[in-house]
C-alpha cells in the first residue's frame, strides 16, 4: 500500500524514462532503468563520461525517488585507423 505522497515504481519508472528521453543523451548511450521500492537503478553503458551527469541530474528531478543506484559504465569507443 502507498503513502500519501508516494508514487508507484511503475509510474516512477514512466517518469524516468521520460526524463531520459529528454536528457538528449540518449542518442549516444544505452541506459536502462528499473525502479524498485523508489530506488532506481540505472544500468547499460555510456559512450562518453560527460553523459553522466545530465543523465544523473535528470533522474534526480523526478519526483518520488528514494535513492539512485549509478551502475552504468563508460564504453569509450577506440578511434580507427
Amino acid at each position: 500500500m502507498l503513502g500519501r505522497n508516494q508514487v508507484s515504481d511503475k509510474d516512477l519508472l514512466k517518469a524516468v524514462n521520460q526524463r531520459l528521453m529528454r536528457s538528449g543523451s540518449g542518442s549516444q548511450s544505452r541506459v536502462t532503468a528499473t525502479v524498485q521500492k523508489g530506488m532506481v537503478t540505472l544500468t547499460g553503458s555510456l559512450q562518453y563520461a560527460i553523459q553522466r551527469n545530465p543523465i544523473m541530474k535528470a533522474v534526480q528531478s523526478v519526483p518520488g525517488i528514494s535513492r539512485i543506484v549509478d551502475q552504468m559504465i563508460l564504453v569509450e569507443k577506440k578511434p580507427q585507423h
